[in-house]
């Protein structure tokens, strides 16, 4: 199992705060703790990013012994990215959609790479699958309904997705995609649900959330191992 904290812009700003947000991803029991770079990244904007500050994300998360991963959305940020040698990359839904010459130069990495379809409507992948690709069954709302689930995977080793990127409230979908068969659970990850800096805090989940996550999970998936 594969357990990534969808921090994203969840730092409101400040790039001190994801000290925080990556210290609590780790003693959560998250295996990745993700960004995203190029988002609204524009100097003066919410998610700008420096080098310099990519720098200490990269210091932190060697400190915390957890994984550092960035959703890349320009060109120019995945140049910027690639001085750091991140051990793999995640493409957004937006960017599958909108920027597919960005997400063929990343693959050309040959990289670990998380790409979630939630805007994808076509049957056919828009990528031809590898065992460095890793798809994950998404719906890009804000929060998911339950109509939006309506083609949730009832057993994801019957298909094309290794995972799930987890928009919905609460845990509940996480785990139920567990069941399932999944392998790679993306979950957004705040430090206060409550904050209405963007909308994405409301659909996170807390520390403790997250650590309930994590265990109730690798507990269901040892018990699919085992046959039950």
């Amino acid at each position: 199992m594969i357990f990534i904290a969808e921090i994203g812009l969840n730092h409101n700003g400040n790039i001190n705060l994801c000290y925080e947000l990556i210290k609590q991803a780790k003693y959560s029991g998250a295996d990745i703790a993700k960004f995203q770079l190029g988002w609204r990244g524009k100097p003066g904007e919410l998610n700008y990013i420096s080098e310099n500050d990519l720098k200490k994300i990269f210091n932190w998360g060697k400190y915390f012994d957890i994984e550092i991963m960035f959703s890349v959305f320009t060109f120019e940020a995945f140049k910027m990215l690639k001085k750091f040698n991140p051990s793999s990359y995640k493409i957004a839904s937006r960017t599958v959609i909108d920027n597919k010459k960005l997400v063929e130069r990343i693959l050309k990495e040959n990289k670990t790479t998380y790409i979630s379809l939630g805007m994808w409507k076509k049957k056919k992948l828009p990528f031809r699958k590898t065992s460095k690709i890793k798809y994950l069954w998404c719906k890009s709302t804000y929060p998911n309904t339950l109509s939006d689930l309506k083609n949730f995977p009832k057993k994801f080793n019957k298909t094309l997705f290794n995972g799930f990127s987890d928009h919905t409230m609460g845990i509940e979908t996480s785990l139920i995609a567990i069941s399932r068969g999944a392998e790679v659970i993306e979950k957004h990850f705040t430090l206060d649900k409550s904050n209405t800096t963007i909308r994405d805090h409301a659909l996170s989940a807390t520390p403790e959330e997250f650590k309930n996550l994590v265990n109730l999970g690798l507990e269901i998936n040892k018990k699919i191992i085992n046959g039950i």
